[in-house]
């Protein structure tokens, strides 16, 4: 979940960094390591790799980082290439601890799957949030030479744990740093979005993760093979999603089992929902997140929004940065795909950004004073500071769809109106061009010039803009609809279509050209049968139009002048969404038979409206990181 595939790298490399490479020998020149099992309060003890600075002339800050994939090196004379958020903490002797998770790896007990939070414990009854305060607690009573100040940081799974960490309520700890963190499984992270379940990431990460836990091991498990690069072929010939663990693995995946059993946002999704818990967090937060984040952009988004509104006396912070998944600890941020953004964007935050913000709340340092929101915009290549995100000043916005392809800035006053398309589950529109097996992940941003071309893909777009568009915050389609079958997925894609003449960049890939190069800010999907309830699915009735409307998450994106803005609808987004076959079923275990064509139809007359709601801004607030870093997607 969160790096529900073969992401591990961005969290292995969380605290390697690819600006300041550092060796084992140099952690190992500074630091002393200790392995340790902490005991908690049920009596499970908890495998603790210890990072202890050699420096005992003051005593230092803690960092603790709690995962699942292991926190190897195991053994006491193997250290780590880095230790830390970033290699720009390498010469700041924080003691940093990493944790194995109870049920992984070298630690004992059972693993539940984003092991919901108990809202009443007894002395013995454990979670997340007990067993992060069991470990501060044994870490500052413990460990020598500390000050008695303890931070918390992890992307993805481990932002996940951090959350969950920030509610311990261990006064001990004083700043913490969810970063793409899981918040909502089902409504809008790793699992579903809003009922469409999310086939290639999970699929691909559980032919890794594996979590049976006989006993305390520092193996790691075999991936699975599934002996092929095309994954959009081998989805498609592999059948419905409740058949396929059996065709690569001989014993089954309890949480596997789970997410395909829990098709609707039932109590099992909703005890792993953790923004009911954010509720009067007493340490500093910098919840981080990327634009380009395929897995947990929502979740960051949602840590940010849930801490303003139930947390409002938190000193809380939110960065957004022009990121895929983590790839602001595991690269340099200056690109994803073919986007272009002038600058290393993730040295910047690593030295400018999360470096200060632990060393103010744990070392006491003066430093800048972060704003409530430091986001990137994408289009200009500029960071912004705000005092809320979304920003105050921004207002809504409708954009309509229209007859022959266009969009429109008013209400339509035909009388009567629709496009239609055909969608075929046995020819779902691919996500991405590429061949891959595990999802691409700069499809965030990839060009869409070939789904245009597709007839089960309708294309709306303005004419060339007379001034800048900057939209900064949700997106919200609100789409009148019918089709011919029972059930269909919606997918919305909001495109930055460039001029013709739009020079390539410097690093052009070769046979890849700007010029009207449609790249995606945003897109995402509903199951329409949740489009009244998430927990109550409801059929269409064939041929009836009904209104679809959801919510995409944020962007902060300039259209420039001369731009275009494109909106793309489908019905289908394969294998990055299980296929629909458009008939009201349980779906995970569909037959043959429940696969069908359907026309889908898509209204914009004055009583049927179909547009697109988003926030416009016209002051881009004041800009911040390195000087104006320019990039071709300026000019």
């Amino acid at each position: 979940m969160s790096l529900r595939r073969l992401l591990l790298l961005p969290i292995l490399c969380a605290t390697l960094g690819a600006q300041m490479p550092v060796s084992p020998d140099a952690v190992q020149a500074r630091y002393t390591k200790r392995e340790v099992l902490i005991p908690m309060r049920d009596g499970v003890k908890l495998f603790t790799s210890i990072y202890l600075p050699k420096d005992t002339h003051q005593p230092h800050p803690i960092l603790l980082n709690r995962t699942p994939y292991g926190v190897g090196p195991y053994g006491p004379e193997a250290f780590r290439r880095g230790v830390g958020p970033s290699p720009f903490f390498a010469k700041e002797d924080y003691i940093v601890a990493y944790q194995d998770v109870r049920g992984r790896f070298m630690s004992e007990g059972t693993f539940v799957d984003a092991r919901p939070v108990k809202p009443a414990k007894g002395l013995k009854d454990v979670d997340e949030t007990t067993d992060t305060y069991d470990t501060i607690d044994w870490l500052v009573k413990h460990l020598p030479d500390n000050n008695g100040k303890v931070g918390m940081w992890g992307i993805s799974y481990p932002g996940h744990y951090t959350v969950q960490g920030m509610l311990c309520g261990h006064p001990a700890l004083k700043a913490v740093s969810p970063q793409a963190p899981m918040i909502d499984l089902w409504e809008g992270d790793d699992s579903y979005h809003r009922g469409a379940f999310q086939l290639a990431a999970n699929f691909g990460f559980f032919l890794f993760f594996h979590s049976q836990h006989d006993q305390p091991s520092a193996a790691r498990p075999r991936i699975t093979e599934v002996g092929t690069p095309d994954g959009y072929r081998w989805y498609l010939d592999a059948g419905p999603v409740g058949g396929l663990e059996t065709k690569v693995k001989q014993a089954p995946e309890e949480i596997w089992e789970e997410y395909i059993k829990h098709t609707t946002y039932d109590a099992y999704w909703q005890a792993r929902n953790l923004r009911p818990w954010i509720k009067d967090v007493k340490p500093a937060v910098l919840t981080v997140g990327g634009w380009f984040d395929a897995e947990d952009l929502f979740g960051a988004l949602a840590c940010a929004r849930t801490l303003d509104r139930q947390s409002p006396d938190t000193d809380s912070h939110l960065v957004m940065g022009p990121w895929t998944h983590g790839q602001w600890a595991g690269g340099d941020g200056s690109r994803v795909g073919n986007a272009e953004f002038g600058s290393k964007t993730a040295a910047w935050f690593e030295q400018d950004v999360e470096l200060p913000f632990f060393n103010h709340y744990l070392k006491g340092e003066a430093g800048p004073t972060l704003p409530k929101a430091t986001v990137f915009e994408t289009g200009t290549n500029q960071w912004r500071n705000f005092d809320a995100w979304p920003p105050k000043q921004a207002k809504p916005r409708s954009f309509y769809l229209e007859s022959r392809g266009r969009i429109s800035f008013s209400r339509p006053n035909a009388t009567d109106g629709f496009d239609a398309f055909v969608s075929d589950p046995a020819k779902p529109v691919p996500y991405t061009q590429d061949i891959s097996f595990d999802y691409s992940a700069p499809y965030m941003t990839e060009d869409q010039r070939f789904a245009a071309r597709r007839p089960d893909v309708l294309v709306y777009e303005t004419a060339p803009l007379k001034e800048d568009l900057t939209l900064a915050g949700p997106i919200h389609p609100v789409l009148q609809v019918s089709t011919t079958g029972t059930d269909s997925d919606w997918i919305v894609k909001v495109i930055d279509v460039f001029p013709d003449d739009a020079p390539d960049p410097a690093d052009c890939p070769r046979g890849w050209h700007a010029g009207g190069y449609q790249m995606l800010v945003r897109g995402d999907a509903i199951r329409g049968k949740f489009r009244n309830s998430y927990t109550t699915p409801e059929p269409f009735v064939p041929g009836k139009p009904t209104q679809v409307a959801f919510t995409l998450p944020d962007v902060f994106h300039t259209f420039r002048k001369g731009h275009r803005l494109m909106v793309q609808v489908q019905s289908s987004w394969f294998p990055l969404v299980d296929r629909n076959p458009q008939t009201f079923c349980d779906i995970p275990h569909a037959k043959p038979g429940d696969f069908h064509k359907a026309e889908q139809r898509v209204y914009h007359s004055a009583d049927l409206p179909s547009r697109i709601e988003v926030l416009e801004l016209k002051d881009a607030g004041t800009k911040a990181g390195p000087p104006d870093p320019g990039g071709w997607m300026r000019l």
